[in-house]
């Protein structure tokens, strides 16, 4: 019965493509060569534009989603084209052009403020478009697309201008050839959509209608023709780089400073190569950092633009965790562990130097996408000093590293895929190597109502010590998603051998799950209502070297919007007593376990209307566990306010305390011991940025972390997953406190070019001073030795074919 659902599968996937587009009458249009380029100055009145086909009569995406929008906010979009580049223009009617929302924001990130947003897709794959955003403030946005995901860390180099009239505003977008990708073909049609965007409605609108009951809106483009005797030009960028930074601490100050370049280059149509030569990282954010008490790491978000920007395929499959690129050292060998009674470490290196990196990336016309990725870094040695002869030593805790991912993924019927990806990390030495490969797969029937979802993966490591290991994962899934419902019911699990941890991140394995949800969702607004949903989860888990059970999970969640823009929802979450094999610190296979006692959870958040000057998001959480002193709760409290259009601060308040927490602390020749904690937790945090136009602002990121442990008593673990009292071990409090405060001044002098300066002030301490309050840690916080950071960055963008055209019309 099985194997003939999943032929079935099979069978509905592949035998006919299909789109939603086919439900419905598709929009089409002929493109337009102008004989003389547009100026692009947001001003209409161009020649260029007066016998280009016309596209309106926008229908409503949300909130009622399919109604024709009337004549007063209707919008009128044109699309030429010449040798060169595309352009947009576009007519957005209001009758109120004064109360149109105008808050600035830099490039890239959204703010309350009307936008025009178009999707381009030379393939018309239903899949992979281009996304280029003008918002009414005239501030840029573009995005790579990918299976509905948008990527708005990937960057072009385009022209946009906007204006205003009695009859609304207008925009006009420059999109050269080379910020695309497509074939070259002497006659092509490509996919398009518009997007616009009103904040006092909150509403948006498109071109074509997008059907939110099912498939994914990449699926709903109209179809532009007749685009000719176009090329694609020679893809070469370059951006050099010069940077200075100067850091002091504790009376030492060190100057840096730095050059360089990244490189972007159109290897095919389709292709891209892009790397960095001497990368410089020296004015990326601070990572939120944590007191980790539990036993898995803390995982960190990318924030090297090199590893944000264009890397949608090397995240298929999450085995791409690029923050191991430039870590903490290896030190597989431990380093400590070859001292002498005289010797001590006097230099070890908390980074490991990236030396390049590299990137391919690209699809085919037929669905085919290549990815592949390497990075280069350094060796790493440690420094030790022999303090009876005064001679030095150098140990390897890094050796030289080479890290790879090749991605290769097949889209079709434009709702499915399937991917190939292989991860491979190749260390100088004796020290480990380690390869993934894994084959993932999304497929969809033909009228994208039911799907199945699922991979299989394998992780080989070996190295000096000659420990092969082997593991391996699966998991698959069968769900349904048309309408108002949606529901999902699948089983995955990973052996006790399975570790992608050398490229990739994986808290734990041998462990398997039955899992399952449904849920409900409105399509159209209720009298009340924007929309709601509901959602119900639920989880079977299991061991999957021994086949224990572990525990049960379920879940429910709301979440809702009411006309006023009030939106608010809640989840009741419940676990039954859990056999938890990762606390004890044991390994997975040795069959020692910690109860985790059964619990009750509730949350809640509520959120006022954003276009507000002041808005305001709250939420809270409280945790009861039976029969056990454990008790947890918390709440977040979030006010923003936007002074003027270029002006706005949001503080947020975050609290969380946990009674009698229970958690491993120490071993010993004959006990694992457990203590029983009383833990508070505030972060508090200040973000703000002043526009003084969309290119150029001063940003402020500021956050103080405080985690505070004091422990009660203190427990061995016993055989069976319980505590008993320990009466003559002795620990340590901890308080923990990280403080963090960025400011960036950003000034796009000229497209894709950007002088940035940035100052950091930032401490850092831990100790045993747990019975602090608020006021005397910040104190004793104060009294630490404080980093100071300050860096300038140019960097200056460089198109090879305005060099090319220089030169030819300069000619002698």
């Amino acid at each position: 019965m099985i194997k003939k659902l999943v032929l079935l599968i099979f069978v509905a996937v592949f035998s006919t493509k299909i789109s939603a587009q086919n439900n419905q009458i598709r929009k089409k249009t002929k493109a337009t060569r102008a004989r003389k380029a547009p100026k692009i100055d947001g001003i209409l009145e161009d020649d260029a534009w007066k016998n280009a086909e016309i596209m309106t009569d926008f229908v409503v995406l949300r909130p009622d989603n399919g109604k024709l929008v009337s004549a007063e906010y209707q919008t009128v979009v044109k699309v030429i084209y010449n040798d060169d580049a595309i352009y947009i223009s576009g007519q957005m009617n209001d009758p109120d052009p004064e109360g149109i929302p105008k808050e600035f924001a830099v490039r890239d990130n959204f703010s309350i403020a009307d936008f025009l947003l178009v999707t381009i897709n030379p393939n018309d794959d239903g899949q992979n478009p281009f996304e280029f955003l003008v918002q009414v403030t005239g501030n840029q946005a573009d995005a790579k697309v990918s299976n509905g995901n948008e990527d708005f860390n990937w960057s072009a180099v385009w022209e946009s201008a906007v204006s205003t009239d009695d009859k609304g505003w207008n925009v006009e977008m420059k999109i050269p050839y080379g910020a695309l990708r497509f074939a070259n073909r002497p006659i092509q049609s490509w996919g398009f959509n518009f997007h616009r965007r009103l904040e006092k409605l909150n509403a948006q609108h498109t071109w074509t209608h997008i059907d939110n009951s099912i498939g994914r809106w990449t699926q709903y483009d109209g179809l532009i023709e007749g685009f000719k005797d176009i090329e694609p030009p020679t893809r070469l960028n370059f951006y050099p780089y010069a940077s200075a930074t100067t850091t002091s601490f504790e009376g030492k100050t060190d100057s840096n400073w730095s050059v360089g370049m990244d490189i972007k280059y159109g290897l095919t149509d389709n292709f891209t190569l892009d790397a960095t030569l001497i990368p410089d990282f020296s004015q990326v954010g601070f990572d939120d950092i944590e007191l980790n008490l539990g036993p898995f790491e803390q995982q960190f978000t990318e924030q090297r633009q090199f590893f944000t920007e264009g890397t949608e395929l090397f995240t298929i499959g999450n085995l791409f965790y690029s923050r191991r690129i430039g870590s903490a050292p290896i030190d597989q060998f431990n380093v400590y562990d070859s001292l002498t009674s005289d010797e001590e470490i006097t230099d070890y290196p908390n980074r490991v130097t990236m030396l390049n990196a590299v990137k391919i990336s690209g699809r085919t016309k037929g669905g085919l996408g290549i990815g592949f990725f390497n990075a280069i870094t350094e060796k790493t040695n440690a420094t030790i000093k022999n303090n009876t002869t005064g001679e030095t030593r150098e140990e390897v805790i890094n050796p030289f590293t080479n890290y790879n991912i090749l991605v290769l993924d097949q889209q079709f019927n434009q709702n499915s895929t399937i991917s190939l990806i292989n991860t491979n990390v190749t260390r100088d030495g004796r020290f480990r190597d380690a390869n993934v490969t894994a084959l993932d797969w999304h497929l969809e029937t033909k009228d994208s109502k039911y799907n199945a979802d699922g991979s299989v993966r394998m992780s080989n490591i070996s190295d000096d010590l000659n420990n092969p290991n082997t593991g391996y994962t699966f998991d698959n899934s069968l769900g349904y998603n048309s309408g108002r419902l949606s529901w999902e019911i699948g089983y995955n699990f990973e052996n006790k051998d399975f570790n992608p941890n050398d490229f990739g991140i994986l808290f734990s394995n041998n462990q398997q799950t039955i899992y399952s949800s449904i849920g409900w969702r409105t399509l159209q607004p209720t009298k009340t209502l924007n929309y709601s949903n509901f959602n119900f989860y639920q989880q079977f888990n299991y061991q999957h070297y021994s086949g224990v059970y572990t525990g049960y999970n379920a879940g429910f969640n709301y979440n809702a919007q009411t006309k006023s823009r009030f939106s608010y929802g809640a989840n009741l979450n419940y676990g039954t007593q859990e056999k938890d094999f990762f606390e004890p610190r044991q390994g997975s296979t040795s069959g020692v376990y910690f109860l985790q006692p059964e619990n009750k959870n509730v949350n809640f958040y509520i959120s006022t209307n954003s276009q507000n000057k002041f808005e305001l998001n709250v939420n809270g959480h409280f945790t009861n566990y039976n029969n056990n002193p454990k008790l947890g709760y918390g709440f977040s409290f979030a006010p923003r306010y936007r002074f003027t259009n270029q002006l706005s601060l949001r503080y947020n308040l975050n609290f969380n305390k946990t009674n009698n927490d229970q958690g491993f602390v120490n071993q010993n020749d004959t006990n694992i011991i457990f203590g029983m904690r009383d833990r508070k937790d505030y972060t508090n945090t200040i973000s703000g940025s002043y526009s003084f136009s969309t290119n150029s602002s001063l940003s402020l990121s500021f956050r103080h972390y405080w985690s505070s442990v004091k422990y009660n008593d203190y427990f061995n673990l016993n055989n069976n997953g319980g505590l008993d009292l320990n009466n003559t071990y002795t620990g340590n409090n901890v308080n923990f406190n990280s403080w963090n405060l960025d400011l960036n001044y950003i000034w796009q002098f000229a497209p894709g070019s950007q002088l940035i300066a940035f100052y950091r002030n930032s401490i850092f301490n831990s100790d045993r001073n747990s019975n602090l309050n608020f006021y005397d840690n910040l104190n004793n916080l104060f009294d630490q030795s404080q980093s100071h950071t300050f860096s300038v960055r140019f960097v200056y963008f460089i198109d090879y074919n305005n060099i090319k055209k220089y030169f030819k019309t300069h000619q002698l």
